[in-house]
């Protein structure tokens, strides 16, 4: 390549790095090496550079629709950043995520994204050490993480509990994917904080995010009673609506349900879902600008708190779910139970609705046949409108 372009090795090998030389450079390297058929031996490269390429990325549950598309998005990003992503499922299971951690730092990965499911083990300070790691969703306690890219559970849960109390619910159930082994993560935490300040008769249950198990814990949530549901995954409320269909409970009427993810399945319910945007590709963009930075060797250490994003158009996208209008029976109140403050009146039933710092955005707009009768304006009678009583005025009275 050197004797073929007449510049010295290491010219060649930064300008096949894009590094250090002109663009002009860069360009007559890889057209020289385009016509010799040259190809970089990935072994040998990391082990002159001791880098691999390789990212990890250890999700805390694949069976989680919007952790997929998560790990979808930061593997095409770190592929538009010459980086490959290494994917593996924790199962949401502590023991598992222990294990794949270790199993990715011997591998010799440059770096880690993880979305922990047990965010307090005292692992990540050890793996800290000698990795860069940056963690979605949760801070890792106890360790020196390269970058975090946080959720502001405190603002999601209070939006959401807020929202289903407007409603006039004040027995709610709270589905979550965390186990009993890792009872301390930050959103349950507020959970039952937000619940005492609002005075919420709270019950926190978990439920798995693949929708057979979260159906039947729904369905055992509904055979209990509960009618309204905080589920911290889309995927968990999934099952809220198909156990609610088996019993033959409507929705938005008689059960009201809330996700946390705002994962785009979620429009194509019906009604379509409640739920919180956390805005996953500024979350893909964060992460992977991160990590890279910490892959390259910036030590520089990054803190960023995802909230609910402002409120945005979305023209072009399906419509979410129906806002009713009109006094409902008194057995339909958005699903309330007897003797509970009565939802207001043009926000009875709502479902569908997009979140964001406190502000609610609600799609498709309908009049249901519960919420009472429809009052529209009479109908004109013909010839008697202001403009064609002017014009009998002026051309007198008709003949005979």
């Amino acid at each position: 390549m050197a004797k073929a372009t007449g510049l010295s090795p290491a010219a060649v090998s930064y300008a096949l790095r894009g590094l250090q030389v002109s663009e002009e450079t860069i360009e007559r390297v890889r057209q020289a090496a385009a016509e010799l058929g040259y190809e970089a031996d990935p072994i040998a490269r990391a082990l002159a550079s001791g880098r691999t390429g390789m990212i990890g990325l250890l999700c805390g549950s694949l069976e989680d629709l919007w952790q997929q598309a998560l790990a979808v998005g930061i593997g095409r990003a770190l592929k538009d950043n010459d980086r490959y992503a290494l994917i593996l499922d924790a199962a949401g299971d502590p023991a598992r995520e222990n294990t794949l951690a270790r199993q990715l730092r011997d591998q010799r990965v440059d770096a880690l994204i993880v979305q922990p499911v047990d965010p307090a083990a005292p692992l990540w300070a050890e793996l800290c050490e000698g990795l860069p790691v940056v963690s979605i969703g949760d801070a890792l306690a106890g360790a020196r993480a390269a970058g975090e890219v946080v959720f502001d559970n405190r603002a999601g849960v209070t939006l959401a509990l807020e929202h289903l109390r407007r409603r006039g619910h004040r027995r709610l159930a709270v589905l979550t994917s965390t186990r009993a082994s890792t009872p301390d993560r930050p959103a349950d935490v507020h959970v039952l904080a937000e619940a005492k300040r609002l005075d919420l008769d709270i019950e926190m249950v978990t439920a798995s995010q693949s929708l057979g198990p979260a159906t039947r814990v729904a369905g055992e949530m509904l055979d209990a009673g509960h009618r309204a549901f905080f589920c911290f995954a889309d995927s968990i409320a999934y099952g809220v609506y198909a156990a609610s269909a088996e019993r033959k409970l409507g929705i938005p009427f008689e059960v009201s349900v809330m996700g946390y993810d705002d994962h785009p399945m979620s429009g194509l319910l019906t009604p379509g879902l409640t739920t919180v945007d956390w805005d996953i590709d500024g979350i893909v963009r964060a992460a992977v600008r991160i990590v890279v930075a910490a892959a390259d060797g910036n030590t520089r250490r990054r803190r960023i708190v995802q909230a609910p994003p402002a409120p945005r158009a979305r023209l072009g996208r399906l419509t979410r779910g129906r806002l009713t209008r009109g006094p409902p029976a008194a057995s339909r109140v958005s699903g309330n139970e007897a003797g509970q403050e009565p939802a207001r009146r043009v926000e009875v039933g709502v479902q569908g609705a997009v979140l964001h710092r406190g502000v609610e955005r609600a799609g498709r707009r309908a009049v249901h046949a519960a919420a009472g009768p429809v009052r529209r304006p009479p109908a004109r009678t013909p010839g008697r409108s202001p403009a064609v009583r002017r014009r009998r005025a002026r051309s007198g009275p008709p003949a005979g």
